[in-house]
């Protein structure tokens, strides 16, 4: 049983109840321990620590769980920094959403421009933490679930060496949600999936011991399907594998574009239409003893951010675990990509920390898209570390969604000031 200190931030969060509730549901491999919840925001703050308070006396836990606002403070000698905030909130995002449809471009929060200064934002932040725990927690890990998981990983382990581990979860649903689109027992699916965070394909999938890709070809010659659905099967019959769900936006640039454009209001903006409702659920649960999250009126659902924990419970407990994990592609686990560009990969839980294991090399007819966006992320979290306008602007251009230096120009200056409050003066000008 692991007794330490970890800071979590974007513990104020509309996520962090369920965060929460995910992390009180295993405990009592953490009794002893302490949570710092640090957030801008004072009041949620309170209301999320009040929340989990209960939850843990609910479960007969001894964890102290404490709020603020002061991040230096929060962070002095933790153990483990569990990362998951918005800077600017999802007002931002619908700036990251809405600027880029206004343009032509596919507008969405991970990919493409909005994606890029979403990274911009978080490393923003990011690389100030990173300066501040090198001095008052020199020995903490960090467990990231930050967006762009991906670029956020390659620019922390590229200019500190306090371990970082990226991590989402994409691996292990998107061909469980695949499989239940197409109407089958998600439980029945195995597999692995290698690549970029949200940009992974399986390797092996088998659905009730069969090849994978032969039953959704056979579900694609039967019923009709949601066009949404159909996409993905087609690409995985296409490619002979299955795909993240993400790749819609580069194989059906054209039509998703025109589906965004079409939509009255962005995922940002209903995100924020519900988001009264979350804190009014929070709010009535931190009343009652034992609190029980709705999944319908909770951010995400009743249990947020599960792997994170199961890894912090991992290296923490010295269990033997394999995880997804976004880590530097040292030693070519994942041949065919750079060394220090960061993979999804899987790995295990070693001594303490993380040991990425070997992959298969991903086939040549998707090689090329993951190349390209490899080489972007790159350059992105180089410019968000270090870089200046003409440093970002390039990464932009490079982004497989924006492609030409007019459009990447228009975007960066549009973007740039939509966002300046959250960007280093390097980048806002």
């Amino acid at each position: 049983m692991a007794r330490i200190k970890i800071a979590y931030l974007g513990g104020g969060s509309t996520r962090a109840a369920g965060t929460m509730a995910s992390f009180l549901q295993t405990g009592e491999d953490f009794d002893g321990s302490e949570v710092v919840l640090i957030d801008l925001d004072a009041e949620r703050l309170d209301l999320i620590r009040r929340l989990a308070e209960r939850m843990a006396k609910a479960r007969g836990l001894d964890i102290t769980i404490t709020a603020t606002t002061d991040r230096r403070a929060g962070l002095t000698d933790v153990d483990a920094v569990l990362s998951s905030f918005r800077p600017g909130g999802f007002e931002a995002r619908v700036h990251d959403e809405r600027i880029p449809l206004s343009q032509g471009v596919i507008g969405q929060e991970t990919q493409g421009p909005g994606g890029f200064f979403m990274a911009l934002r978080s490393i923003n932040v990011l690389q100030q933490v990173a300066a501040e725990l090198a001095e008052v927690a020199p020995h903490a890990k960090v467990f990231n679930y930050t967006n762009p998981v991906n670029i956020v990983a390659q620019a922390w382990t590229r200019n500190s060496d306090i371990p970082l581990v990226s991590l989402c979860e994409g691996p292990i649903i998107f061909p469980r949600e695949l499989a239940r689109d197409l109407g089958l027992d998600v439980e029945l699916v195995q597999g692995h999936m290698v690549g970029l965070n949200h940009g992974c394909w399986s390797y092996d999938a088998t659905y009730d011991g069969r090849d994978f890709i032969e039953v959704i070809a056979e579900r694609l010659q039967g019923e009709q399907l949601p066009r949404s659905v159909e996409r993905l099967a087609q690409l995985a019959v296409t490619m002979g594998a299955v795909p993240a769900e993400y790749f819609k936006y580069y194989y059906f640039e054209d039509e998703v574009l025109a589906e965004l454009r079409a939509k009255p209001t962005t995922r940002a903006e209903d995100i924020l239409s519900w988001a009264p409702g979350y804190w009014d659920h929070y709010a009535e649960q931190v009343t009652v003893a034992e609190p029980n999250l709705d999944p319908a009126r909770s951010r995400g659902g009743i249990h947020e951010l599960e792997l994170a924990i199961d890894v912090m419970d991992a290296v923490f407990n010295g269990k033997d675990e394999i995880h997804p994990v976004n880590v530097p592609n040292r030693g070519g686990v994942l041949p065919g990509l750079p060394e220090d560009l960061v993979v999804e990969v899987y790995g295990r839980t070693v001594d303490g920390w993380i040991e990425p294991q070997p992959a298969p090399p991903l086939p040549r007819h998707v090689l090329g898209l993951i190349e390209a966006l490899g080489e972007y992320e790159y350059l992105a979290a180089d410019a968000a570390w270090s870089g200046d306008r003409r440093d970002a602007v390039r990464a932009l251009a490079a982004n497989p969604l924006v492609r030409t230096l007019p459009r990447a120009e228009r975007l960066y200056a549009e973007l740039a000031a939509a966002h300046r409050a959250h960007l280093p003066g390097r980048l806002a000008a």
